[in-house]
């Protein structure tokens, strides 16, 4: 083996580091692969799920996910997170996969949706498993909107360029979301 060979005999995989097993895919070395999609196909599908209806959606889309991402591996620059990186990927082939999917069907929305405008703290016994229910029965454009801002922290500038709308769209899908879960939380409060 040659010395700059980022796989030596007698390393384990799995106490390369990611840089290590990022040059061993760029070099085309199948076990570098398949170590990188077991260190991170866990918390990749749990993105992916956030976007998709059902599992095997997000496991067909983790997939094509991870495609990209060995694809495109010799792209990623060593600045910043892997982690972060490799789920920008997955969220934009999340979202390309329900866009594709928006486009050829008729998509359900909230038109019409009033909401109070008070800020009304709402205390609730939900768990994250609970929240993440409301959050996947929000109408598909909302759910996108929302997942996109609250919890993988793109700003609506960056949204409505993924998602090619304008920046007002994102800032309005995305409060229609949450005042939508807002009211869920408060039927849930009553009972």
């Amino acid at each position: 083996m040659k010395e700059n060979d980022p796989i030596k005999k007698g390393d384990p995989l799995t106490l390369m580091t990611d840089e290590e097993l990022i040059r061993g895919c760029i070099k085309g070395k199948e076990s570098c692969q398949y170590e990188i999609y077991q260190r991170y196909s866990a918390k990749m599908l749990g993105v992916c799920l956030r976007y998709c209806d059902s599992l095997e959606e997000a496991e067909d889309v983790l997939q094509d996910g991870f495609i990209k991402v060995f694809d495109k591996m010799d792209t990623f620059k060593f600045l910043g997170s892997f982690e972060g990186w490799i789920r920008r990927i997955m969220v934009n082939t999340a979202i390309r996969n329900k866009y594709t999917y928006y486009r050829s069907h008729e998509t359900h929305t909230l038109e019409g949706y009033e909401h109070s405008s008070g800020e009304e703290k709402i205390t609730s016994n939900l768990n994250a498993g609970d929240l993440m229910k409301l959050i996947n029965e929000l109408p598909k454009g909302y759910k996108i909107v929302f997942n996109m801002f609250a919890i993988e922290g793109y700003s609506h500038k960056e949204i409505a360029e993924i998602l090619n709308i304008q920046e007002a769209t994102s800032r309005s899908q995305f409060l229609r979301a949450r005042n939508y879960l807002k009211e869920q939380l408060e039927k849930i409060e009553i009972k």
